[in-house]
């Protein structure tokens, strides 16, 4: 059986309660893929109204996730509270994330350890900077994110499709470029191939790999034919009509 296409939408720090409702309007009317797993992360104010109103095939992820249980740590949200509230997704790794406020590998390897242990799937994000890619670092850089997160699960996590590689070439996001199909698939190829030497078989067969970075409507049916390319974790057009296009981009 082969692995399920899946679209994640990015909202970022975007949004207010009538245009997600609008979103959320647009979505539950709209034809879609059935074929295809489809997450949206709003900003985590609007998670509970999200979730209240969007068809239940749809799942919801928060943005961000705290790397240790309910306590004492202002302004964060932990694995328990996004479970139980009904959020089955988070995102964890984002470029902005690491760049902006500092996250580190390890960090984001918690992160991704507690959240799993927590019940929730994690959208874990990798990506190389334009001057790392100019002095052909992209593989180390990838390799050396995904390998403080092996180092820290449990093999079996990757191969129950509670973890979905994001690549994101730093470049890439909301500047308007995007990684050429073969460029593309080139490092999801190597990022499968590096899940079969470094975790498993099993896992590089069974974990999907999507792609982000301006992706829209006009470049998604092509790179989703790319054999390596298991799906999208879309940003800005996240927010516009066009999703749906991109959701169906394999039919």
């Amino acid at each position: 059986m082969g692995r399920q296409f899946f679209v994640g939408g990015n909202f970022k720090m975007n949004g207010t309660i009538k245009s997600i409702t609008d979103i959320i309007h647009n979505l539950n009317n709209a034809k879609l893929d059935e074929k295809t797993e489809v997450v949206i992360a709003p900003p985590s104010l609007f998670l509970l109204l999200v979730r209240e109103h969007l068809r239940k095939e749809i799942e919801v992820a928060a943005q961000n996730v705290f790397d240790k249980p309910n306590g004492a740590f202002t302004g964060e949200i932990s694995a328990e509270q996004l479970k139980d509230s009904g959020i089955t997704w988070t995102l964890v790794g984002h470029s902005e994330r690491r760049a902006l406020l500092g996250e580190d590998d390890k960090f984001i390897a918690s992160k991704t350890k507690t959240a799993l242990a927590g019940g929730l799937g994690v959208i874990l994000c990798c990506g190389e900077t334009l001057e790392q890619r100019d002095s052909n670092e992209t593989l180390s850089v990838v390799t050396r994110q995904l390998s403080a997160v092996a180092s820290t699960i449990d093999p079996s996590s990757w191969s129950s499709n509670k973890v979905v590689i994001a690549y994101e070439p730093v470049w890439a996001i909301g500047t308007g470029k995007v990684a050429t199909t073969a460029q593309a698939q080139e490092v999801h190829a190597a990022i499968r191939k590096w899940l079969g030497e470094s975790v498993d078989k099993e896992a590089a067969e069974q974990t999907r790999i999507i792609y982000g970075g301006s992706v829209s409507e006009k470049n998604c049916k092509d790179l989703s034919q790319e054999e390596d390319i298991d799906g999208f974790l879309v940003g800005g057009a996240s927010l516009k009509p066009a999703f749906v296009d991109i959701i169906n981009s394999k039919l």
